[in-house]
């Protein structure tokens, strides 16, 4: 019996999230690949999901390659930041 989860992304006009039955096993990058998220969004190449950085319900994977998912994980595909949080405060700051 495979365990059920989910795999999301978002665009800043729109999101996605793709419900899955994956086998006992299965890595949340694996669950990335199985969602073929590139047929929803396919501005962007499968190549961007499968180097994105992923999560867990918020928290960063260290080694989506090998983190194994549990039954109800949601895997969250991040975009790459457009400006450094860092830079976006001194910009405000400046303000």
């Amino acid at each position: 019996m495979g365990l059920q989860v989910e795999v999301a992304f978002a665009l800043p006009e729109r999101q996605r999230i793709v419900a899955l039955e994956v086998p006992a096993g299965t890595t949340a990058r694996q669950a990335v690949a199985l969602a073929e998220l590139e047929k929803h969004f396919p501005e962007l190449s499968a190549a961007h999901f499968a180097e994105a950085d992923l999560g867990i319900f918020g928290q960063l994977l260290r080694d989506p390659d090998t983190h194994r998912l549990r039954a109800g994980d949601r895997v969250e595909v991040y975009r790459p930041l457009e400006i450094d949080p860092k830079e976006a405060r001194l910009r405000r700051a400046g303000r």
